[in-house]
């Protein structure tokens, strides 16, 4: 908001795992005008509930939510590429597993290339580089530092 100047209208894109970052953003984008596109491996969906409460809401303000296993796809036409942690507290023994099953899912300036020509990046900290490489990290298109800095005043 503070980057856009509003949110209504602008389509955020998450590319990662289905976790409890995701469902935030799920229950949340619709009611602020936002549309939602989701990729995400095979058996790392968000919560089915979760899901079906976004589909409504979705439907309910009128925004889009597209829901698919392929980066590109979601990157499409999106001002926000979102992405977190693969690898969460408690899943340390799945790393290998998880590493192979988000294979092409790294945000990089590839991604980045179907995406708006406004697009900035997001990630809630700490970033592995599997999840999203140097150059988008560090470009003047991310916004994580001030994503941090605004979180710090809500501890």
């Amino acid at each position: 908001q503070e980057h856009y100047g509003g949110l209504n209208g602008l389509t955020i894109t998450w590319i990662g795992d289905g976790n409890n970052v995701l469902h935030s953003i799920m229950t949340s984008a619709a009611k602020l005008g936002m549309h939602l596109h989701i990729a995400t491996p095979k058996g790392f969906e968000p919560d089915q509930g979760i899901t079906k409460i976004t589909e409504q809401y979705s439907e309910e303000y009128g925004t889009k939510l597209l829901m698919t296993t392929d980066p590109l796809e979601a990157a499409d036409s999106a001002n926000v590429l979102v992405t977190d942690t693969w690898i969460s507290m408690g899943q340390e023994e799945e790393k290998k597993e998880r590493l192979k099953a988000f294979q092409g899912y790294q945000i990089t300036m590839q991604t980045a290339k179907s995406a708006a020509s406004n697009w900035t990046f997001l990630h809630c900290l700490p970033r592995k580089p599997e999840e999203v490489d140097d150059e988008v990290f560090y470009s003047p298109q991310s916004l994580v530092f001030q994503e941090a800095e605004n979180r710090k005043w809500t501890i």
